[in-house]
């Protein structure tokens, strides 16, 4: 029984979980004045959090933590604004005005910055199968030593899209660092865009699966990390001291409060069990022991390796079904102790070591109901009779045998040759999607989307479900394919020739990311005849903000200039890029339907069945005004440059006001 504590609240307990709650990585471990363990708060890195320049600190307490060089510009660089925006490609999307599915084009880091308003809280899962850290690897070099207010007025200037990778090789001297510091940031913000009960997943091999773990667990918290699963997907056996044969799935919640962690996934192989025994019956009947003789027969036909032989113990049957004959002992010793009668030799049976699992009245009732499992004479314990089919689900159990092959030909056959090296299997994705709750409306996001494999899965879940209600977002920089050709060798060498020749046969660059949208091109034209899935997506890509850059003071400005400054907008923007930079500004979802109107010969965007609608032209007549506001949305947005004059503007405001008085009104 626990005591009253007879004082008042620990205040600075109570401040340090609030502090935990929005910053988990500045809670630390030290000592107290009696060398006693004791959480405790690391104050550079919280300064490092509410700063806007790189923090550096010297002489650091001894403290538990995770550390490396670079660490703080790392958390800098998640910090660090950007003026960068989403621009919609319709020409290279699919189903561009139905999809809910999102494809961005660029930078991982820039777009999880990009979507942090849009998607707070939204994403169930997210998936990465970052750059394994093999010595021939490309990482992204993060450049964020300046404070944000530079690197934001610098960032305005340049497009950084695909020229941030670089080789992290062996022999640099910051391997594991690099990696880090790659890492770091993307984890803080993408931990920002999971939802309560959300799932962090992230394929890794042996060189980084420590760091990892303990990386994971200062992001999300040191209770985050709950399992991972190792996966046998290969039988080489080339390495010195242990081949390493394997790779792991690694999972982190956000929160295990909202997720109670029921991951349940059906047992495969179940089919070829029930086809088999269905077999056994029509040929044996009721001689059970010959049923059981010849299923032991044909289990071991199974390797380890495959699913089937996972359920080998189900190898008996009767009038209900497949079984195995499961433990009826006590389990604590001496549990119920009474005597039980063979059925056939009217004997007393051997009893459990512990005694009975059942109370003498229910155990007569299960073997009157033919529930027990007795042995051929009084000699063998019985046992409970557990159905196969009522236990078709597992817990997600933490060892897979997959052949990591088959994903690669399926992958082959979509394009008709390889063009890609070790694309993740779709279909073990969907069925992990699946076991940790993936459904509804949720939504998956992929910021290292690579081959496609992540998102093909949530389409193959939706598939599974008959809907189309899960959405994907893959986010993938376009890395050029010639500069991996530099490096590769071998195998990995022809298959990169490969995808460079066939982009070059489609007219588009060589580059990753190119792959990714010709991959779900070709998953949408097998989808065509499936009306209820959501095959296609919006492809977006991260550029320079859309407003004109403005370099000069208003003193240094001459009267010739002043009217290339007026319009803030840049001459080669769109309405439909002015709108996505809209929809990222207010926090809206971009994969929310658009329709597109003529009001006077005005294009009018609407959003969402008017949750925002927009007009962009250059000059806005109080008819296009009354037209929008007579339709009473929630948002409306003009260009500031579309008013003639300040007296059109005010009169814009009137006209809401009287027709629209709850519409939330903007310009650009």
């Amino acid at each position: 029984m626990e005591k009253l504590k007879m004082h008042s609240p620990d205040m600075t307990e109570r401040n340090i979980d609030r502090i935990a709650e929005l910053f988990p990585s500045v809670i630390t471990e030290s000592v107290d004045s009696e060398g006693n363990p004791t959480r405790a708060i690391d104050f550079n890195m919280l300064r490092q959090e509410l700063s806007d320049e790189v923090v550096v600190v010297e002489g650091a307490q001894e403290r538990y933590q995770l550390d490396w060089p670079g660490k703080r510009a790392a958390a800098f660089a998640a910090n660090a604004p950007i003026a960068k925006t989403l621009r919609p490609v319709r020409e290279e999307s699919v189903d561009f005005d139905k999809t809910k599915n999102l494809f961005i084009e660029g930078d991982n880091l820039e777009a999880l910055k990009l979507l942090q308003e849009s998607y707070l809280g939204k994403v169930k899962l997210i998936y990465i199968d970052p750059p394994y850290n093999t010595g021939n690897d490309f990482v992204y070099e993060d450049d964020f030593a300046e404070s944000s207010a530079d690197y934001l007025a610098r960032s305005g200037q340049k497009s950084e899209t695909g020229d941030r990778l670089v080789a992290n090789t062996e022999s640099n001297g910051r391997f594991h660092s690099d990696w880090l510091s790659m890492m770091y940031p993307r984890l803080k913000l993408a931990k920002n865009l999971l939802a309560d009960d959300g799932v962090l997943v992230v394929s890794i091999d042996e060189n980084e699966h420590a760091s990892l773990v303990r990386l994971g667990e200062e992001v999300l918290g040191d209770a985050s990390y709950v399992g991972e699963i190792v996966l046998k997907n290969s039988s080489k056996n080339d390495q010195a001291y242990v081949s390493i044969q394997h790779e792991y799935i690694v999972f982190f919640v956000k929160n295990r409060q909202a997720n109670s962690g029921n991951w349940v996934e059906k047992k495969e192989g179940l089919d070829k069990i029930y086809a088999a025994f269905a077999g056994f019956r029509k040929k044996h009947g009721d001689d059970w022991g010959a049923i059981n003789t010849e299923a032991k027969a044909w289990y071991k036909q199974f390797p380890a390796s495959d699913p089937v032989s996972a359920s080998k113990h189900y190898a008996w049957m009767d009038a209900r079904g497949v079984y195995f004959p499961d433990n009826i002992a006590g389990p604590n010793d001496g549990q119920y102790v009474y005597d039980v009668t063979h059925p056939v030799t009217g004997m007393i049976v051997k009893m459990p070591s512990t005694g009975w699992r059942y109370p003498a009245a229910a155990m007569r009732e299960r073997i009157v109901d033919d529930r027990v499992h007795f042995g051929p004479d009084e000699r063998t314990v019985p046992n409970n009779k557990t159905y196969l089919a009522n236990t078709e689900y597992q817990s997600l159990t933490s060892i897979r045998y997959v052949d990591g092959r088959a994903a690669s030909k399926r992958l082959a056959s979509l394009f008709g040759q390889k063009v890609f090296t070790n694309p993740k299997d779709e279909f073990l994705l969907r069925d992990i999607y699946r076991a940790v709750g993936v459904s509804g409306n949720d939504i998956v996001l992929d910021m290292f989307a690579g081959s496609g494999s992540a998102m093909q899965a949530v389409l193959e879940l939706n598939r599974a479900a008959g809907s189309s209600s899960c959405h994907f977002i893959g986010i993938q920089v376009a890395e050029d394919l010639n500069e991996t050709l530099k490096t590769a060798k071998g195998t990995a060498k022809q298959i990169t020739t490969n995808a460079i020749k066939l982009l070059a046969g489609l007219g588009r660059p060589a580059t990753v990311a190119e792959i990714t949208k010709q991959r779900m091109r070709l998953v949408h034209e097998q989808c065509t005849d499936d009306l209820l899935i959501d095959s296609g997506f919006r492809v977006v890509k991260i550029d320079t903000t859309n407003m004109a850059d403005t370099l000069d003071t208003a003193d240094d400005l001459v009267q010739a200039a002043l009217s290339e400054v007026v319009d803030s907008v840049k001459p080669d923007r769109t309405d439909e890029d002015l709108l996505f930079q809209v929809l990222l500004d207010w926090g809206l979802d971009l994969g929310e339907p658009i329709t597109v109107d003529d009001k006077g010969g005005h294009r009018v965007l609407a959003v969402a069945d008017d949750a925002l609608i927009a007009c962009f032209a250059d000059e806005v007549t109080p008819d296009v005004v009354r037209a929008i506001a007579e339709r009473r949305p929630l948002r409306a947005v003009f260009k500031d440059a579309g008013f003639a004059s300040d007296a059109a503007r005010i009169n814009a405001e009137q006209i809401f006001r009287e027709l629209s008085p709850e519409t939330e009104l903007r310009t650009i």
